[in-house]
């Protein structure tokens, strides 16, 4: 008894952790707040004074902890795997009856010592297997960190409330200045490290899902 319980509660702690869950207003995905400068002292008769200079010329991309930038998302992966497999195997023995002083041995009449066998076997395999899948929209990021070499990690999600339910979209990743379009957006497949979610919550996605019991016998602890 102890031990089915044991598998019991295993069991609903996988589904749990199977069953995406995640809420807005997690910490670990709030925007990171920009840096404030400290102002430079100032320096008495001099032209130029820090942090009294004005920008004739601002490059609006994102370069610093605070901003934000915009993320294309053209996710498109498709793959396919087949596979077939035939084998075939036949075998045969015939022993031949002895024989003394010239004549077979019987009794009553029926040879004995001899026999035969014959065996034959045949396997034959085939699996296919296709994937496909396509995700396409934009959302905005916060820049969080910027490295020494001035590569920025980003990371940001975007929450829609609906009729039924919630469906929510996260990405983190770590992206080249470089690879800034000029209006302050990078396409997906540039973002290094992605970490891309795409998942819901609501009515919807609970009918959707596999309820826990099904799992079980879908798990790799049913016998079945």
């Amino acid at each position: 008894m102890k031990n089915l319980i044991i598998i019991c509660a295993a069991l609903l702690s996988t589904a749990c952790s199977q069953h995406f869950m995640a809420a807005p207003g997690d910490a670990a995905w709030a925007p990171a707040a920009p840096q404030i400068a400290q102002p430079s002292a100032a320096t008495p008769g001099a032209i130029f004074q820090a942090g009294h200079n004005l920008n004739l010329f601002l490059d609006h991309r994102a370069r610093q902890v605070g901003d934000t930038l915009t993320i294309a998302l053209v996710e498109r992966t498709e793959a396919s795997k087949q596979a077939s497999t035939g084998t075939d195997r036949s075998t045969s023995l015939d022993v031949t009856p002895p024989t003394v002083f010239g004549a077979p041995v019987t009794i009553n009449g029926q040879p004995v010592f001899g026999t035969s066998l014959s065996s034959e076997s045949a396997f034959a395999g085939n699996g296919k297997s296709s994937q496909s899948n396509r995700l396409s929209g934009n959302i905005t990021v916060t820049v969080y960190e910027v490295l020494a070499n001035g590569n920025l990690r980003v990371r940001g999600e975007k929450w829609l409330t609906l009729n039924q339910g919630e469906e929510f979209i996260r990405v983190s990743g770590t992206i080249r200045p470089v690879d800034l379009a000029p209006d302050n957006s990078v396409p997906s497949f540039k973002l290094a490290d992605a970490r891309i979610t795409y998942s819901g919550k609501g009515v919807l996605d609970d009918a959707n899902s596999m309820g826990w019991l099904a799992r079980l016998f879908q798990s790799v602890l049913s016998p079945l």
